[in-house]
């Protein structure tokens, strides 16, 4: 298969990124980091989530800074929301489009949200229902696709499942996630052909974790495969919290920098990308977690 002439970025670094960051960050950063995303010509930017405080504190601004957004034209900013109470509250904080989130992983629901995959997804049921009564589209999450800290391998037919179910009640995409970045060229091939036999290829997303630098392989795998959307943090922001010091999400830089080598449009300015992202780490006392952005910026980030 040829590759895709186009691929679509999600940057999920204000969101997925920052919700990891131990320090907090004021809303006035997370907006200006937000502004200076779309400025760079990302066009779907991840914002926030509306989750309980007591479990991600550095969310508790979301409704200020969905208020505080300087929205562009043709940028959307989605927002996570893991069951109504979320959604109602990202509603009427002005969201136009939600995200929810399951596992493939039966230990890794347990674990992360104290109730099973099918209790899981029987949570969403009237956040897709509501949703589509108020004209906001929803996308969905699957994570653990490549393996589970707790349980190891898992199946591509569970991912599958999961990911059929989640298209099925209405989610627009699905996006893929390798949570613990152990995931290897090949395995995310298998995984994808399992899951497209169900979804089809167009309505589906890459979400690798570089825990072992694997990443950006993965996204050419996927490529290989058809896939065309991938969500990506700028400087890599958000570690990976079942690997004591492992890197997190692929760097938007290193995947922007990968797709113009290829020859394929990804509507993103990486000359502007690699200035969000030293300015970023800069704010947030850090090296950016990119090759891209410490080649570019070697002075500013020794």
């Amino acid at each position: 298969m040829s590759l895709p002439t186009r691929v679509h970025i999600v940057e999920v670094g204000p969101r997925d990124g920052l919700q990891n960051e131990k320090v907090s960050v004021a809303t006035d950063t997370k907006l200006a980091l937000i502004d200076r995303l779309g400025a760079a010509g990302l066009s779907r930017i991840e914002a926030t989530a509306f989750v309980s405080p007591k479990w991600v504190p550095q969310m508790a601004d979301a409704d200020a800074v969905l208020a505080g957004l300087q929205r562009r034209a043709g940028v959307v900013y989605p927002v996570l929301t893991p069951n109504l109470q979320g959604f109602e509250r990202a509603v009427a904080a002005g969201a136009t489009e939600v995200a929810v989130f399951a596992a493939a992983s039966e230990a890794f629901s347990q674990k992360n949200i104290n109730c099973s995959i099918a209790e899981s997804l029987a949570r969403f049921e009237p956040v897709l229902a509501r949703a589509q009564t108020v004209g906001i589209r929803v996308r969905g999450y699957v994570s653990c696709v490549l393996g589970c800290p707790y349980q190891g391998a898992v199946a591509p037919t569970a991912v599958a499942e999961v990911a059929a179910r989640l298209y099925a009640m209405g989610c627009y995409e699905v996006s893929l996630g390798d949570t613990i970045g152990v995931g290897t060229p090949r395995q995310t091939q298998t995984m994808l052909a399992a899951v497209a036999k169900q979804v089809p290829m167009d309505r589906l997303a890459g979400h690798y974790h570089d825990t072992y630098g694997m990443a950006i392989a993965n996204i050419y795998a996927s490529l290989e495969m058809g896939v065309a959307t991938f969500d990506a943090s700028v400087a890599g922001l958000g570690g990976c919290p079942y690997a004591q010091g492992a890197s997190g999400n692929v760097a938007t830089e290193d995947v922007v920098y990968l797709l113009e080598g290829l020859g394929i449009e990804s509507g993103v300015d990486l000359a502007s990308l690699v200035d969000c992202a030293a300015w970023i780490s800069e704010v947030l006392g850090k090296p950016p977690g990119s090759k891209v952005a410490r080649a570019r910026k070697p002075c500013q980030n020794p």
